[in-house]
């Protein structure tokens, strides 16, 4: 049971089978408590509080009775916009908002009628399972492209025909349709052996049988609904087992997005399928109450933005069909609105890679981001999807909003030049948002630790100057729990943060012990001269160390950065700051240059004792890039010590004065002041 009180007065009660509970409508504004009980005692848990005020934004979701009913009741395609007229009556405006993209999608499906390969069980020999080795990562991701390039040409040629009507489109969707009815879903396109593909498959059919609607034959209907079921319940029961083990263990990457696909396979599926509406009362509130694990309610993803870049297409292709099919609009969801204020500070316009964790180094595929951004109605969306290079995918394009809420923003404004994530510890300070050629700086001390696609980075720092990244984490992904991954690029060593005793690091072996050596943002404070944060990472270390607190200041006026960090450890280590750059770093004395294109930053120590500066070796860099790794060694090894240092960006020789006397120090670069504590 669980009570929902006012003061000491009862409002609501409510009883749920599962951990967590969705009401179906909004309490009035209030202050809350609430507190559950299990059926089993009468012993009531604590009480939590919320409060919900005018600011608060209403989302509310019908019961699952009456989304089951409504969905039975809508008309296929139960995925698209209904009232839009087919392409050759397209009106003018209509056909100059998205007219290049039905082009576009056009040419890509009759081109790829001929030279798209046939998908076959044969073209992957190997039953992968869970072992993980450099074959099985390499046929996984074989499976995983192949299968993802046949859904996608059998649910754009399914397109075509609805928009067009054209016969050519039809006989395309049929075939590749019927390819992927043929895989066995007992083979390497299992679930087991590789899920990504399994639900891309079950989803890919899904929409197509809901696209053609009555165009599709019986009997092939008929057989590929079959196919549905069978891969659909093997969905159903891995995600099932335990209990629905997701509702107490919800950090398993893939089950978390293979549940919001399995709910728009059933809402697709429902009243064709016997099964689907089963599986949509097991998954749909489930996902819709909580779309990521990944953050709190500000939006951010703690495992970092390439992973973020991926939930962002996935939530794309399950989204706008599942919006349709049951009036649930995902896009209106305050968490939503929190990823897209995530990506425009982490993902600014112009960026050239991605940022901490897994996949960092990788460049951007910025489609997502403009096609997410498309669909919020804000002054800061506009700004950020027309600062966005390229044009969105058009197979998700031709299937979005009409018209899209982000074209109807009459003065688009940039976001904020700051901004803190707190619950996944990340921090982003930009010397302005509107300039191509801004100066960024991003920091983050996460809760997460270096769980699942998250590194030993904790306290780490990333600097960029317009597109070009200057102070980088080294190291690339060649493939989960490889001996790469483990040895170098998700070490302390490979990011910019503090080693000691000659590159030992955070603590990042091991599964869920991970997550409990973290890091976490002490305190944050922003104004239009001045930024601040301080990060404390001392758990991320497992009790090597005692005290491990970095603080970093953005200062806007003089565009530098300052680092303070405060060490301490129970035995004397000789402690070490680490940077690593994509271009040669230039040394003089203690005093560093770092220039890439055109773009430089100064790196000077301001405490200079027992100090030494040193290059170091990495693992190989990916090919095409150039990396160098140096640190910042103290030649005495101690309980305590300290670093601090200023980074000059554009090496502009800025003035800095350091005053250490008995009452404080203070440190002053150009105009500005700041305490540094002892």
């Amino acid at each position: 049971m669980i009570e929902v009180r006012t003061g000491t007065t009862v409002y609501k009660t409510f009883t749920s089978d599962r951990n967590w509970y969705l009401p179906s409508q909004a309490l009035p504004e209030g202050t809350y408590t609430w507190r559950v009980r299990p059926a089993t005692s009468t012993d009531w848990s604590a009480e939590r509080s919320f409060v919900i005020t005018a600011a608060s934004v209403k989302f509310e979701v019908p019961e699952d009775a009456t989304i089951i009913a409504n969905v039975k009741n809508k008309a296929r395609p139960r995925g698209l916009q209904t009232g839009l007229p087919v392409y050759s009556a397209w009106p003018a405006d209509l056909r100059a908002e998205r007219g290049q993209y039905m082009t576009w999608m056009i040419n890509e499906v009759v081109r790829l009628m001929t030279e798209l390969a046939p998908v076959s069980d044969a073209n992957w020999p190997l039953k992968t399972g869970t072992v993980q080795t450099a074959e099985n990562a390499a046929q996984n991701s074989l499976v995983r492209s192949q299968i993802n390039k046949a859904t996608r040409q059998l649910e754009a040629s399914a397109l075509l025909y609805r928009l067009t009507k054209e016969t050519r489109y039809l006989t395309e969707a049929v075939r590749r349709g019927d390819e992927l009815a043929a895989l066995d879903p007992t083979g390497p396109t299992s679930y087991v052996n590789q899920d990504q593909a399994a639900r891309q498959i079950t989803t890919g059919l899904m929409k197509a049988i809901d696209l053609l609607a009555g165009d599709l034959d019986e009997t092939r209907r008929s057989r590929w609904l079959g196919i549905v079921t069978v891969r659909g319940n093997e969905i159903y029961t891995q995600l099932q087992k335990g209990g629905a083990r997701l509702d107490q263990y919800p950090f398993e990457s893939h089950a978390v997005t293979n549940i919001g696909f399995l709910a728009l396979i059933s809402a697709l599926g429902v009243g064709e399928i016997p099964d689907a509406e089963k599986w949509f009362k097991f998954c749909f509130r489930y996902y819709v109450s909580s779309l990521s694990p990944w953050s709190g309610a500000e939006g951010g993803f703690a495992n970092g933005t390439a992973y973020a870049e991926y939930a962002l297409d996935y939530n794309i292709q399950i989204w706008q069909q599942l919006g349709r099919a049951t009036g649930v609009d995902l896009f209106k969801k305050p968490w939503s609105a929190g990823f897209l204020r995530f990506f425009q500070q982490f993902v600014p316009p112009g960026s050239k890679t991605h940022l901490f964790g897994d996949g960092q180094e990788t460049a951007p595929v910025l489609k997502f981001m403009k096609a997410f951004a498309l669909r919020f109605a804000t002054p800061e969306a506009a700004w950020y999807a027309n600062n966005l290079s390229g044009n969105e995918d058009p197979l998700s394009y031709l299937q979005g909003p009409y018209p899209m809420p982000a074209r109807t923003v009459a003065t688009p404004k940039p976001p904020p030049n700051a901004a803190l994530f707190g619950t996944i510890g990340w921090a982003a300070f930009h010397s302005d948002m509107a300039d191509a050629n801004r100066t960024s700086v991003y920091f983050k001390s996460s809760p997460y630790g270096s769980f699942n696609h998250s590194h030993g980075d904790q306290n780490g720092f990333v600097l960029k100057k317009g597109a070009t990244p200057l102070i980088v984490a080294a190291g690339w992904y060649d493939w989960y729990d490889s001996p790469l991954w483990n040895n170098w690029y998700r070490q302390t060593k490979a990011a910019n943060g503090i080693t000691y005793n000659g590159g030992i690091g955070q603590n990042v072996t091991g599964y869920a012990e991970t997550m409990a050596r973290n890091g976490r943002i002490i305190s944050y404070s922003s104004s239009p001269r001045m930024e601040y944060v301080a990060g404390d990472a001392t758990p991320a270390y497992a009790g090597a160390l005692s005290n491990a607190i970095r603080r970093l200041w953005y200062l806007r006026a003089s565009d530098v950065v300052v680092i303070h960090d405060k060490l301490s450890s129970s035995t004397a280590k000789t402690f070490e700051w680490n940077m690593h750059a994509q271009a040669p770093i230039t040394v003089s004395g203690n005093n560093l240059t770092v220039t890439k294109d055109g773009k430089s930053v100064c790196i000077r120590p301001i405490l200079t004792s027992n100090l030494r500066f040193e290059k170091r070796a990495g693992s190989t860099p990916m090919a095409g890039i150039y990396e160098e790794h140096g640190t910042y060694v103290k030649t005495v090894a101690a309980t305590s010590d300290e670093f601090l240092v200023v980074l000059d960006v554009g090496c502009k020789n800025t003035p800095i004065t350091w005053s250490d006397t008995s009452s404080g120090r203070v440190l002053t670069v150009g105009r500005d002041s700041m305490t540094i504590p002892r």
